[in-house]
């Protein structure tokens, strides 16, 4: 079966909606610290407890994509989701809600199910632009989430939030149940042997090692803004609401719309161009943020710019990592998004720890390491495949 346009939309929905979970806590933060009598390090641990969630599943369910019926396995988790979001909805002090929220982080890898579905059904002339199409759908769904979350928040209590999402997961399992289509697993051996595998690919493939080191490093810096403005701007001089601080999200969500570009870029000519490119976003985006500390337009153009960038670095390398061996792309694809995903852990994890001393210039000089780390690996594998492309 060839995806056909709605097959491709449908999929971006469901990507964005599901992959929205894991962020609808951000802007809620000091809402659960006020109600918990917690400090707003503490309740940022629930961010913390969420991506670590997330790339535990990402780990041990995402590779079960070569080894099982992939829709079923889609529409399972997402059930699960629901379960999860109930819970946090219900939760009644911190420490249940941080739990809760490494459940959400598990049950939320659906996104990293569809995307290899997606790969594996395009036509590999237009690969880069569908995985383009549906990393907008993502894309939009982790800058968007924000921007819902904090408005809910706002009006109707962080728990509303969590009510919300349980029933769109819920709405959200029956549109795959009818629409999208099934795929034949390919991995006949046992959950072990799978498991081992994903050693042998990364010892056997550099492209994806360099790839996922990238990423990792972009995400961290990702997680560590988006982690820390809050903080940033629920305090003088902006002493923004939690509606007022979800809307940055309709700043980034306008560079989503960038992510079916890159991927013709990645179809059409070398995807490390785009990696480049999006390296110097991620900077100058880290250099508007120190610069226009007190300037709300300044930081929504940084929004703009490490949006810009890190779509361009993602879409690039996930496009690159799916050439490699077609039959292991969700295991492929779990190395490269657990790598992702530790990193805005740590990156959520060192901002809160950054910030407790350092405040905002301590997360403007680590953002900025971190992506001179990214900038680092990219010019130092840079002429060695260049080397190879040439031959």
């Amino acid at each position: 079966m060839v995806l056909s346009r709605w097959n491709i939309l449908i999929m971006a929905l469901c990507t964005g909606l599901i992959v929205a979970n894991i962020y609808y806590s951000q802007p809620l933060l000091v809402l659960m610290s006020e109600e918990f009598k917690v400090s707003e390090s503490n309740a940022g641990q629930v961010t913390f407890f969420t991506q670590v969630g997330y790339a535990l599943g990402l780990l041990f369910c995402v590779p079960l994509g070569d080894k099982l019926e992939r829709k079923r396995q889609i529409v399972v988790m997402t059930l699960a989701a629901v379960v999860a979001l109930v819970a946090a909805a219900k939760s009644v002090n911190i420490t249940m809600l941080k739990v809760t929220g490494l459940m959400i982080g598990f049950t939320s890898v659906v996104p990293q199910l569809i995307l290899p579905l997606a790969a594996n059904l395009s036509d590999p002339a237009s690969r880069g632009k569908v995985i383009g199409t549906i990393m907008s759908g993502l894309l939009v769904g982790i800058l968007l989430s924000r921007t819902l979350s904090g408005v809910v928040g706002h009006h109707l209590g962080w728990r509303a939030m969590f009510w919300i999402a349980a029933g769109i997961s819920a709405l959200l399992a029956v549109i795959m149940i009818t629409s999208f289509p099934s795929s034949k697993p390919n991995f006949s051996g046992t959950y072990g042997d799978l498991m081992k595998s994903l050693l042998t690919l990364i010892k056997e493939q550099p492209v994806l090692r360099e790839a996922s080191a990238i990423n990792a490093c972009c995400f961290a810096m990702f997680g560590m803004f988006w982690t820390t403005v809050v903080f940033l701007l629920s305090d003088a001089p902006f002493k923004y609401t939690s509606e007022q601080i979800g809307l940055m999200g309709l700043a980034a969500a306008a560079g989503a719309l960038g992510a079916p570009l890159v991927g013709r870029i990645a179809d059409k000519k070398n995807p490390r161009i785009a990696i480049g490119y999006g390296i110097i976003f991620l900077l100058l985006g880290y250099f508007l943020f120190y610069i226009f500390r007190a300037n709300i337009i300044g930081i929504i153009i940084g929004i703009i710019a490490i949006d810009l960038g890190l779509q361009g670095i993602h879409v690039s390398n996930q496009t690159r990592i799916y050439t490699l061996l077609p039959e292991a792309r969700n295991r492929l694809n779990t190395v490269f998004m657990t790598t992702s995903f530790i990193g805005t852990s740590l990156g959520s994890g060192i901002g809160l720890w950054v910030w407790s001393f350092a405040q905002w210039t301590g997360v403007c000089i680590a953002g900025t390491a971190l992506i001179a780390v990214a900038l680092i690996i990219y010019l130092a594998t840079y002429k060695k495949e260049k080397g190879v492309l040439s031959a």
